[in-house]
């Protein structure tokens, strides 16, 4: 496997893995009721910035590997 095509699989598993996160923060809210609703909401939005970091960086590193001839 071409390595360019290793690092864009690391920033896919790494946007798959805060999307979990979304969806764990989300059903933390739901289900526990009142006790972790603060918890829960903190979670969802750290789990978007980091979501967009990461689509960010990946955009980027793209970028760079078509201006390269990589991928």
């Amino acid at each position: 496997m071409n390595k360019a095509k290793l690092v864009m699989f690391i920033y896919a598993l790494a946007a798959i893995l805060s999307m979990i996160g979304i969806g764990f923060s989300v059903s933390l809210i739901g289900v526990t009721g009142t006790e972790y609703d603060k918890a829960g909401i903190m979670g969802v939005i750290a789990c978007i910035v980091v979501l967009c970091i990461i689509f960010m960086m990946a955009f980027k590193t793209k970028r760079k590997f078509k201006e390269q001839g990589l991928l």
